[in-house]
């Protein structure tokens, strides 16, 4: 266990992990065109941690929920361009609306975990981390009838306050986190860690990083996310083409963000305002439009299909049945 902590440790600290990582391979198709990865963080709005101070989780079934007709929106629009993604999960959906979670499935994505309740991994002990994922792969696994393989942590919080979380993950049955942005940010993000994607060399656990953009001495983000709606769409597209000169990129969003007349938190600060509610009219054309401009694909045949046989379960095989 000393060397997971070492290992994970090295994480954030960019001098030590050519000791403990080793980079992935990552899948391309013949034709030489490159296919980035379309994930979708399945939560609803009054789920986010900038919302968490004010609707306690023991609120949210008091809430309106919009998540059922924000899903089918986003199912409609992969459909539309021919597209399939990832949907990392929270258990909590998989309780109350498992039907919107079988509808993702039978549909063609993958089913990854988000956790049980979108608890930051740092604000957890290991042992309650082990038992949030643990449970949340269980319902997704019962509901869906196929094996869950990843994990995305809330709000990017993995990091060096984590040191044993990709030990537990792998314990718990994972093949795959995409859980670390490698960005300087007040809320997130290890700025030191590897921009590709990269194994943990004890727990044989491949971590694949949200897509960043040297430039100018730092990481930029460009995965997605708030970014996607503050920057102009001709932004976020040289992000990804400028990334994709090197690896596969990973995308990101919520269902929420589809959604511009969901009903506004009150006393929520005014940045928590502007990060959450800006240009959500301007989202969906624009996600229609990225869609169309790049290849996507689900994560496990991005990153997991290039036959990595240094993985010993590898991460291939999201649509095993249990």
């Amino acid at each position: 266990m000393q060397q997971v902590a070492e290992q994970q440790s090295a994480v954030g600290d960019e001098r030590a992990t050519s000791s403990f990582l080793r980079p992935a391979r990552f899948w391309q198709p013949s034709d030489g065109g490159g296919v980035n990865a379309l994930t979708c963080d399945v939560e609803d709005y009054f789920q986010v941690s900038a919302f968490e101070h004010l609707i306690p989780k023991n609120r949210w079934n008091e809430m309106e929920c919009r998540l059922p007709r924000n899903v089918d929106r986003v199912l409609e629009l992969f459909a539309g361009a021919g597209v399939k993604g990832t949907f990392f999960t929270l258990g909590w959906v998989a309780e109350q609306h498992p039907d919107v979670v079988r509808r993702i499935a039978d549909s063609g994505h993958e089913i990854a975990s988000h956790g049980m309740r979108h608890v930051r991994v740092w604000s957890q002990t290991a042992q309650e981390f082990r038992d949030d994922v643990t449970r949340a792969k269980k319902l997704l696994e019962d509901v869906t009838g196929h094996s869950v393989r990843g994990y995305r942590a809330a709000s990017w919080s993995l990091d060096q306050r984590t040191p044993w979380a990709h030990a537990m993950l792998w314990e718990a049955g994972y093949s795959y986190s995409s859980s670390i942005y490698p960005i300087a940010h007040d809320h997130y993000g290890v700025p030191t860690a590897p921009a590709q994607p990269f194994y943990l060399e004890s727990v044989d656990m491949l971590e694949i990083p949200a897509t960043t953009v040297r430039f100018a001495g730092r990481n930029w983000p460009a995965a997605g996310g708030g970014y996607f709606r503050l920057l102009p769409l001709a932004a976020s597209k040289w992000l990804l083409r400028r990334a994709n000169e090197h690896m596969p990129a990973v995308f990101y969003f919520h269902p929420w963000e589809l959604d511009p007349a969901q009903p506004r938190v009150p006393g929520a600060s005014a940045r928590a305002r502007f990060r959450h509610y800006v240009n959500l009219h301007r989202f969906e054309p624009r996600l229609k439009a990225l869609l169309g401009a790049f290849r996507w694909d689900r994560v496990d045949k991005v990153f997991c299909g290039a036959g990595d046989s240094r993985s010993a379960r590898g991460c291939d095989a999201a649509n095993e049945v249990v």
